[in-house]
Protein backbone atom coordinates (compact mmCIF):
# COMPACT_ATOMS: atom_id res chain seq x y z
CA UNK A 1 0.00 0.00 0.00
CA UNK A 2 2.79 2.35 0.89
CA UNK A 3 4.50 1.64 -2.42
CA UNK A 4 1.29 2.26 -4.39
CA UNK A 5 0.69 5.59 -2.59
CA UNK A 6 4.21 6.66 -3.41
CA UNK A 7 3.69 5.82 -7.08
CA UNK A 8 0.49 7.91 -7.09
CA UNK A 9 2.28 10.79 -5.42
CA UNK A 10 5.13 10.55 -7.96
CA UNK A 11 2.68 10.49 -10.89
CA UNK A 12 0.82 13.55 -9.63
CA UNK A 13 3.41 16.18 -10.79
CA UNK A 14 3.47 14.61 -14.27
CA UNK A 15 -0.31 14.97 -14.52
CA UNK A 16 -0.06 18.58 -13.39
CA UNK A 17 2.57 19.24 -16.11
CA UNK A 18 0.33 17.53 -18.67
CA UNK A 19 -2.57 19.72 -17.60
CA UNK A 20 -0.44 22.84 -17.92
CA UNK A 21 0.82 21.76 -21.38
CA UNK A 22 -2.73 21.09 -22.52
CA UNK A 23 -3.85 24.48 -21.20
CA UNK A 24 -0.94 26.24 -22.92
CA UNK A 25 -1.66 24.43 -26.21
CA UNK A 26 -5.32 25.38 -25.97
CA UNK A 27 -4.39 29.02 -25.30
CA UNK A 28 -2.04 29.05 -28.30
CA UNK A 29 -4.71 27.48 -30.47
CA UNK A 30 -7.26 30.06 -29.34
CA UNK A 31 -4.75 32.84 -29.96
CA UNK A 32 -3.94 31.55 -33.45
CA UNK A 33 -7.65 31.28 -34.25
CA UNK A 34 -8.20 34.91 -33.21
CA UNK A 35 -5.25 36.26 -35.26
CA UNK A 36 -6.02 38.19 -38.42
CA UNK A 37 -4.05 39.22 -41.52
CA UNK A 38 -3.17 42.46 -39.75
CA UNK A 39 -1.12 40.42 -37.24
CA UNK A 40 1.40 39.25 -39.85
CA UNK A 41 5.01 40.14 -38.99
CA UNK A 42 5.92 43.38 -40.74
CA UNK A 43 8.85 41.73 -42.59
CA UNK A 44 6.57 39.05 -44.06
CA UNK A 45 3.94 41.65 -44.91
CA UNK A 46 6.47 43.78 -46.80
CA UNK A 47 7.74 40.70 -48.64
CA UNK A 48 4.21 39.95 -49.85
CA UNK A 49 3.28 43.54 -50.72
CA UNK A 50 6.48 44.21 -52.68
CA UNK A 51 5.27 41.76 -55.36
CA UNK A 52 2.02 43.66 -55.97
CA UNK A 53 1.39 46.12 -58.78
CA UNK A 54 1.14 49.82 -57.93
CA UNK A 55 -2.66 49.68 -58.18
CA UNK A 56 -2.94 46.66 -55.85
CA UNK A 57 -0.41 48.20 -53.48
CA UNK A 58 -2.60 51.29 -53.11
CA UNK A 59 -5.69 49.13 -52.51
CA UNK A 60 -3.86 47.14 -49.82
CA UNK A 61 -2.76 50.31 -48.05
CA UNK A 62 -6.37 51.13 -47.02
CA UNK A 63 -6.88 47.82 -45.17
CA UNK A 64 -5.49 49.04 -41.84
CA UNK A 65 -2.79 51.26 -40.36
CA UNK A 66 -0.10 48.53 -40.33
CA UNK A 67 -0.79 47.59 -43.93
CA UNK A 68 -0.70 51.24 -44.93
CA UNK A 69 2.75 51.67 -43.40
CA UNK A 70 4.06 48.46 -45.00
CA UNK A 71 2.54 49.22 -48.42
CA UNK A 72 4.04 52.71 -48.55
CA UNK A 73 7.47 51.40 -47.50
CA UNK A 74 7.65 49.06 -50.52
CA UNK A 75 5.56 51.04 -53.00
CA UNK A 76 7.25 51.16 -56.40
CA UNK A 77 6.57 54.33 -58.36
CA UNK A 78 9.72 54.41 -60.49
CA UNK A 79 11.37 51.79 -62.66
CA UNK A 80 15.01 51.04 -62.06
CA UNK A 81 17.42 51.58 -64.97
CA UNK A 82 18.49 48.60 -67.03
CA UNK A 83 22.08 47.59 -67.62
CA UNK A 84 22.78 47.50 -71.36
CA UNK A 85 25.62 45.27 -72.56
CA UNK A 86 27.62 45.98 -75.71
CA UNK A 87 28.78 42.74 -77.36
CA UNK A 88 32.31 42.32 -78.66
CA UNK A 89 30.92 40.42 -81.65
CA UNK A 90 27.54 40.42 -83.36
CA UNK A 91 24.51 42.67 -83.09
CA UNK A 92 22.65 41.07 -80.17
CA UNK A 93 22.44 43.44 -77.17
CA UNK A 94 21.36 42.34 -73.71
CA UNK A 95 19.44 44.42 -71.16
CA UNK A 96 19.46 43.37 -67.51
CA UNK A 97 16.65 44.47 -65.18
CA UNK A 98 18.04 44.42 -61.59
CA UNK A 99 14.59 44.76 -60.00
CA UNK A 100 13.14 41.68 -61.69
CA UNK A 101 16.52 39.98 -62.26
CA UNK A 102 15.56 39.34 -65.86
CA UNK A 103 17.57 39.71 -69.06
CA UNK A 104 16.11 40.84 -72.38
CA UNK A 105 17.70 40.85 -75.82
CA UNK A 106 17.44 43.07 -78.88
CA UNK A 107 19.16 42.85 -82.22
CA UNK A 108 20.53 46.30 -83.10
CA UNK A 109 22.60 46.24 -86.31
CA UNK A 110 22.44 50.06 -86.37
CA UNK A 111 25.08 50.15 -83.62
CA UNK A 112 27.67 48.05 -85.44
CA UNK A 113 31.16 49.56 -85.18
CA UNK A 114 30.15 52.19 -82.61
CA UNK A 115 31.04 52.72 -78.98
CA UNK A 116 28.84 54.16 -76.27
CA UNK A 117 29.70 57.53 -74.69
CA UNK A 118 26.77 58.49 -72.44
CA UNK A 119 23.09 57.86 -71.68
CA UNK A 120 20.26 60.07 -70.48
CA UNK A 121 16.46 60.02 -70.74
CA UNK A 122 16.53 56.66 -72.54
CA UNK A 123 18.90 57.88 -75.30
CA UNK A 124 22.40 56.66 -76.11
CA UNK A 125 25.14 58.95 -77.38
CA UNK A 126 27.45 56.91 -79.61
CA UNK A 127 30.67 57.40 -81.54
CA UNK A 128 31.86 55.49 -84.60
CA UNK A 129 35.70 55.77 -84.68
CA UNK A 130 36.07 54.59 -88.29
CA UNK A 131 34.04 57.52 -89.64
CA UNK A 132 34.06 60.01 -86.70
CA UNK A 133 30.27 59.81 -86.76
CA UNK A 134 28.56 60.99 -83.56
CA UNK A 135 24.85 60.22 -83.13
CA UNK A 136 22.00 59.69 -80.69
CA UNK A 137 20.09 56.42 -80.70
CA UNK A 138 17.00 55.20 -78.88
CA UNK A 139 17.45 51.39 -78.70
CA UNK A 140 13.76 50.77 -78.06
CA UNK A 141 12.25 52.91 -80.83
CA UNK A 142 15.34 52.69 -83.12
CA UNK A 143 15.13 56.46 -83.66
CA UNK A 144 18.40 58.12 -84.76
CA UNK A 145 19.50 61.76 -84.39
CA UNK A 146 22.75 62.60 -86.15
CA UNK A 147 25.35 65.17 -85.14
CA UNK A 148 28.18 66.66 -87.21
CA UNK A 149 31.28 64.50 -87.50
CA UNK A 150 33.80 65.00 -84.71
CA UNK A 151 36.89 63.15 -83.53
CA UNK A 152 36.40 61.84 -80.00
CA UNK A 153 39.68 60.48 -78.67
CA UNK A 154 40.18 60.84 -74.93
CA UNK A 155 37.41 63.33 -74.29
CA UNK A 156 34.64 62.70 -71.83
CA UNK A 157 31.18 63.42 -73.20
CA UNK A 158 27.71 64.15 -71.84
CA UNK A 159 24.46 65.77 -72.96
CA UNK A 160 21.88 67.80 -71.07
CA UNK A 161 18.58 66.17 -72.09
CA UNK A 162 16.91 64.12 -74.82
CA UNK A 163 17.93 65.18 -78.35
CA UNK A 164 14.25 65.70 -79.20
CA UNK A 165 14.32 68.79 -76.93
CA UNK A 166 15.37 72.14 -78.38
CA UNK A 167 17.49 72.75 -75.26
CA UNK A 168 19.71 69.68 -75.78
CA UNK A 169 23.44 70.45 -75.55
CA UNK A 170 26.28 67.98 -76.10
CA UNK A 171 29.42 68.76 -74.10
CA UNK A 172 32.93 67.34 -74.23
CA UNK A 173 36.13 68.33 -72.41
CA UNK A 174 39.78 67.29 -72.58
CA UNK A 175 42.90 68.82 -71.09
CA UNK A 176 45.49 70.38 -73.39
CA UNK A 177 47.81 70.97 -70.44
CA UNK A 178 47.21 70.83 -66.66
CA UNK A 179 45.98 74.45 -66.78
CA UNK A 180 44.24 74.52 -70.19
CA UNK A 181 41.19 72.55 -71.33
CA UNK A 182 39.54 72.32 -74.74
CA UNK A 183 35.74 72.33 -74.52
CA UNK A 184 33.59 71.41 -77.52
CA UNK A 185 29.82 71.78 -77.72
CA UNK A 186 27.14 70.93 -80.23
CA UNK A 187 23.38 70.46 -80.49
CA UNK A 188 20.99 68.54 -82.75
CA UNK A 189 20.55 70.42 -86.01
CA UNK A 190 23.96 72.14 -85.83
CA UNK A 191 26.34 71.94 -88.80
CA UNK A 192 29.56 71.96 -86.78
CA UNK A 193 31.05 71.68 -83.31
CA UNK A 194 32.27 74.77 -81.45
CA UNK A 195 35.62 74.34 -79.67
CA UNK A 196 37.13 76.87 -77.24
CA UNK A 197 40.24 76.62 -75.05
CA UNK A 198 39.89 77.75 -71.43
CA UNK A 199 42.55 78.65 -68.88
CA UNK A 200 42.22 77.03 -65.44
CA UNK A 201 43.09 78.65 -62.13
CA UNK A 202 43.53 75.15 -60.70
CA UNK A 203 44.87 71.98 -62.41
CA UNK A 204 42.35 69.84 -64.27
CA UNK A 205 43.54 66.59 -65.88
CA UNK A 206 41.00 64.61 -67.88
CA UNK A 207 40.65 61.12 -69.34
CA UNK A 208 37.90 58.61 -70.11
CA UNK A 209 37.83 57.85 -66.39
CA UNK A 210 36.45 61.31 -65.64
CA UNK A 211 32.84 61.79 -64.67
CA UNK A 212 30.25 64.32 -65.89
CA UNK A 213 26.72 65.15 -64.76
CA UNK A 214 24.31 67.84 -65.91
CA UNK A 215 22.66 69.51 -62.93
CA UNK A 216 20.88 72.84 -62.37
CA UNK A 217 21.78 73.99 -65.88
CA UNK A 218 25.52 73.28 -65.54
CA UNK A 219 27.87 70.47 -66.55
CA UNK A 220 29.91 69.30 -63.54
CA UNK A 221 33.12 67.37 -64.32
CA UNK A 222 35.26 65.47 -61.84
CA UNK A 223 38.95 65.34 -62.77
CA UNK A 224 41.27 62.39 -62.26
CA UNK A 225 42.48 63.83 -58.96
CA UNK A 226 39.06 64.90 -57.67
CA UNK A 227 38.87 68.58 -58.66
CA UNK A 228 35.49 69.81 -59.85
CA UNK A 229 35.13 71.76 -63.10
CA UNK A 230 31.89 73.57 -64.02
CA UNK A 231 30.73 74.64 -67.49
CA UNK A 232 27.80 76.98 -68.10
CA UNK A 233 26.45 76.20 -71.61
CA UNK A 234 24.37 79.40 -71.71
CA UNK A 235 27.18 81.79 -70.82
CA UNK A 236 29.90 79.49 -72.22
CA UNK A 237 32.06 79.92 -69.10
CA UNK A 238 34.36 77.37 -67.46
CA UNK A 239 35.68 77.31 -63.91
CA UNK A 240 37.51 74.82 -61.69
CA UNK A 241 36.03 75.22 -58.22
CA UNK A 242 38.28 75.78 -55.23
CA UNK A 243 36.74 72.74 -53.52
CA UNK A 244 39.33 70.32 -52.08
CA UNK A 245 38.82 66.77 -53.42
CA UNK A 246 36.89 64.33 -51.20
CA UNK A 247 39.00 62.95 -48.35
CA UNK A 248 39.45 59.18 -48.43
CA UNK A 249 41.49 56.74 -46.32
CA UNK A 250 45.03 56.23 -47.59
CA UNK A 251 44.34 52.63 -48.61
CA UNK A 252 41.82 53.90 -51.18
CA UNK A 253 44.66 55.21 -53.30
CA UNK A 254 45.94 51.82 -54.34
CA UNK A 255 45.93 49.99 -57.67
CA UNK A 256 43.42 51.44 -60.18
CA UNK A 257 42.16 54.01 -57.65
CA UNK A 258 41.26 56.49 -60.42
CA UNK A 259 38.94 53.97 -62.08
CA UNK A 260 36.74 53.19 -59.09
CA UNK A 261 34.99 56.59 -59.00
CA UNK A 262 31.42 57.31 -60.04
CA UNK A 263 29.40 60.51 -60.20
CA UNK A 264 25.66 61.17 -60.15
CA UNK A 265 23.14 63.87 -59.34
CA UNK A 266 19.84 63.85 -57.49
CA UNK A 267 17.41 66.75 -57.10
CA UNK A 268 20.17 69.31 -57.57
CA UNK A 269 22.75 67.53 -55.40
CA UNK A 270 26.12 66.36 -56.78
CA UNK A 271 27.12 62.90 -55.52
CA UNK A 272 30.45 61.08 -55.86
CA UNK A 273 31.08 57.40 -55.06
CA UNK A 274 34.63 56.29 -54.24
CA UNK A 275 35.37 52.56 -54.23
CA UNK A 276 38.33 50.38 -53.36
CA UNK A 277 38.76 46.65 -53.95
CA UNK A 278 39.45 46.03 -50.25
CA UNK A 279 37.11 48.54 -48.57
CA UNK A 280 33.45 49.52 -48.50
CA UNK A 281 32.43 52.39 -50.81
CA UNK A 282 32.33 55.96 -49.54
CA UNK A 283 29.68 58.36 -50.85
CA UNK A 284 30.14 62.13 -50.78
CA UNK A 285 27.69 64.96 -51.43
CA UNK A 286 28.79 68.45 -52.40
CA UNK A 287 27.72 70.98 -49.78
CA UNK A 288 27.22 73.76 -52.32
CA UNK A 289 26.74 76.72 -49.91
CA UNK A 290 29.96 75.87 -48.02
CA UNK A 291 31.77 74.32 -51.02
CA UNK A 292 32.98 71.19 -49.21
CA UNK A 293 32.35 67.46 -49.71
CA UNK A 294 30.32 65.75 -46.96
CA UNK A 295 30.37 62.00 -46.42
CA UNK A 296 26.91 60.42 -46.56
CA UNK A 297 26.04 57.67 -44.10
CA UNK A 298 22.61 57.14 -45.63
CA UNK A 299 20.89 57.79 -48.95
CA UNK A 300 17.51 58.28 -47.25
CA UNK A 301 15.87 55.58 -49.33
CA UNK A 302 17.44 56.63 -52.63
CA UNK A 303 19.17 54.12 -54.93
CA UNK A 304 22.24 54.88 -57.04
CA UNK A 305 23.16 53.03 -60.23
CA UNK A 306 26.86 53.44 -60.96
CA UNK A 307 28.67 52.79 -64.23
CA UNK A 308 31.81 54.21 -65.78
CA UNK A 309 30.30 56.52 -68.38
CA UNK A 310 27.07 57.64 -66.68
CA UNK A 311 25.34 56.98 -63.37
CA UNK A 312 21.73 57.43 -62.27
CA UNK A 313 19.68 57.92 -59.11
CA UNK A 314 16.18 56.72 -58.26
CA UNK A 315 13.64 56.92 -55.45
CA UNK A 316 10.54 54.82 -54.74
CA UNK A 317 12.01 51.52 -55.88
CA UNK A 318 11.28 48.14 -54.22
CA UNK A 319 12.14 48.20 -50.52
CA UNK A 320 15.08 45.80 -50.81
CA UNK A 321 16.75 48.09 -53.40
CA UNK A 322 16.56 51.28 -51.36
CA UNK A 323 19.48 52.99 -49.66
CA UNK A 324 21.88 51.04 -51.88
CA UNK A 325 24.36 51.44 -54.71
CA UNK A 326 24.02 49.10 -57.71
CA UNK A 327 27.17 48.64 -59.74
CA UNK A 328 27.52 47.73 -63.42
CA UNK A 329 28.61 44.17 -62.73
CA UNK A 330 26.38 41.09 -62.70
CA UNK A 331 27.30 37.85 -60.94
CA UNK A 332 25.89 34.31 -60.70
CA UNK A 333 25.46 33.79 -64.43
CA UNK A 334 23.62 37.05 -65.00
CA UNK A 335 21.23 36.65 -62.07
CA UNK A 336 22.32 39.34 -59.63
CA UNK A 337 23.96 42.77 -59.70
CA UNK A 338 26.73 43.60 -57.28
CA UNK A 339 25.25 46.10 -54.84
CA UNK A 340 26.24 47.78 -51.61
CA UNK A 341 23.69 48.36 -48.84
CA UNK A 342 24.21 51.40 -46.62
CA UNK A 343 21.72 49.90 -44.15
CA UNK A 344 23.79 46.75 -43.68
CA UNK A 345 27.22 48.26 -44.48
CA UNK A 346 28.06 45.32 -46.75
CA UNK A 347 28.12 44.14 -50.35
CA UNK A 348 25.57 41.77 -51.87
CA UNK A 349 26.31 39.05 -52.84
CA UNK A 350 28.72 38.59 -49.94
CA UNK A 351 32.42 39.40 -50.47
CA UNK A 352 31.90 41.00 -53.88
CA UNK A 353 34.37 43.89 -53.58
CA UNK A 354 35.53 44.50 -57.11
CA UNK A 355 38.65 45.87 -58.80
CA UNK A 356 37.20 48.19 -61.47
CA UNK A 357 40.53 48.28 -63.29
CA UNK A 358 39.65 44.84 -64.67
CA UNK A 359 36.52 46.03 -66.47
CA UNK A 360 36.24 47.61 -69.92
CA UNK A 361 34.56 51.03 -69.47
CA UNK A 362 32.65 50.57 -72.74
CA UNK A 363 31.31 47.13 -71.81
CA UNK A 364 27.97 48.30 -70.42
CA UNK A 365 25.97 51.31 -69.27
CA UNK A 366 22.77 52.03 -67.32
CA UNK A 367 19.82 53.20 -69.44
CA UNK A 368 16.18 54.14 -68.88
CA UNK A 369 13.92 51.15 -69.64
CA UNK A 370 11.01 51.38 -72.07
CA UNK A 371 7.46 51.79 -70.79
CA UNK A 372 6.27 49.20 -73.31
CA UNK A 373 7.97 45.79 -73.17
CA UNK A 374 6.23 44.45 -76.28
CA UNK A 375 9.49 44.70 -78.26
CA UNK A 376 10.91 41.93 -76.06
CA UNK A 377 7.98 39.52 -76.34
Amino acid sequence: MVGRKRRKVKLLPARVVDDKTTTTTKNKKVKLETQTWSDLPIELLELILCHLSLEDNIRSSVACKRWNTAAISVRVVNQSPWLMYFPKFGNMYEFYDPAQRKTYSLELPELYGSRVCYTRDGWLLLYRPATNRVFFFDPFSQEVVKLPRFELTYQIVAFSCAPTSNTCVVFTVRHVSPTIVAISTCHPGATEWVTVNYQNRLPFVSSIWNKIVFCNGFFYCLSLTGWLGVFDPMERTWNVLAVPPPKCPENFFAKNWWKGKFMSEHNGDILVIYTCCSENPIIFKLDQPKMVWREMKTLDGMTLFASFLSSHSRTDLPGMMRNSVYFSKVRFFGKRCISYSLNDCRYYPCKQCYDWGEQDPFENIWIEPPEDLSAFI
